[in-house]
């Protein structure tokens, strides 16, 4: 080992937040493209995005799930 820059350096790495600002997808949308925007954001398939939000919001007490969806509507700008 030469201890130079690894192989790959300076490539994203998958499932690492994109260099893309936060947005509603315009595409990708079944209510306001809110799952759409973050799983473009992310680089994941939108339907696994909103599975987990549906499990993440049904299983935790604490993840009030329909107000933060409102919330980010609301906040989040939509994609020209």
């Amino acid at each position: 080992m030469s201890g130079g820059i690894p192989h790959g350096a300076g490539e994203p790495l998958p499932g690492v937040v994109s260099e893309v600002p936060l947005h509603r997808s315009s595409q990708q949308r079944m209510i306001a493209g809110v799952c759409g925007g973050l799983a473009e954001w992310l680089g994941w398939d939108v339907t696994l995005v909103r599975l987990a939000y549906v499990l993440v919001s049904i299983l935790s007490a604490a993840f009030p799930g329909i107000i933060v969806y409102i919330i980010l509507w609301a906040v989040m700008p939509v994609r020209r």
